[in-house]
């Protein structure tokens, strides 16, 4: 079978119902045609890219659930479906590696092909960095202002290990998670670009740097090193040992 006969295949399958049902030909539609691509992995650039956008829309339709769930104090269901926003972003963050196969000549070669578009403007991206404030809000109402309670309080000074802490908690694993895919993002930037260079539409990479930085629940971050410089208060800067090296030089 001959190179062009596979690729009609490819790109028009037998469609029977599960076919039909996941709408495979509208699906496998979404690429160019194989005999238009550039090179051999640019079928790969967007499929991985492509696959983010759905990753992405499931995330944003699962937090949806989520903010309600929280403004109904269902802690359980928060926390399940939270467990599912872990597990996508980090199958996000893997799939990446899929683009580390690609020389920087390939990759450049795809890049061109993205007119003036960039990876800034994924539109399922944009639209996750605009929800945790809602998420927040929902939490500081249901889960603290509504029991008296504050992010110390949750943390240190009431401490219980009830839902208002594993609701929090979650929430900080998702904020973790979403900087860690960045950072990620950031890795196969230098690999494939470099970061000395300059981002499409002339921004500089350190743009990209300093959204890794960024966090979307400051209060559950901030609270830690609170802690750790209250409680550090206690004992000093200096601690005494506890091994016995120093009385053995002695």
């Amino acid at each position: 079978m001959q190179k062009q006969d596979y690729y009609a295949r490819i790109e028009a399958p037998d469609m029977r119902d599960y076919g039909v049902y996941l709408q495979c030909d509208k699906l496998l539609a979404c690429q160019k045609p194989l005999n238009g691509m550039v090179n051999g992995d640019e079928l790969q650039f967007q499929i991985v890219h492509q696959v983010e956008e759905l990753w992405m829309k499931l995330i944003a339709y699962t937090l949806v659930d989520v903010i309600a769930f929280i403004e109904e104090n269902k802690t359980h269901r928060v926390v399940t479906l939270m467990g599912r926003v872990h597990r996508l972003m980090r199958m996000m963050t893997a799939q990446l590696d899929l683009l580390e196969t690609m020389s920087p000549k390939e990759y450049q070669q795809i890049r061109l092909q993205l007119g003036n578009g960039s990876g800034q403007e994924s539109p399922g991206f944009k639209f996750l960095l605009r929800m945790p404030p809602d998420l927040w809000r929902a939490f500081k109402a249901h889960y603290l202002d509504a029991l008296g309670l504050t992010v110390e309080d949750v943390y240190d000074d009431k401490y219980d290990h009830g839902d208002s802490y594993v609701v929090a908690e979650a929430l900080a694993e998702y904020d973790e998670l979403f900087q860690k895919f960045r950072a990620n993002h950031i890795y196969l930037i230098q690999r494939s670009i470099g970061l000395g260079s300059k981002s499409l539409k002339g921004r500089p990479v350190e743009l990209l740097q300093a959204g890794a930085r960024h966090r979307f629940f400051p209060d559950l971050w901030d609270i830690r090193a609170e802690m750790t410089d209250r409680w550090g208060s206690q004992y000093g800067v200096v601690r005494d040992s506890i091994s016995r090296h120093d009385d053995a030089a002695e």
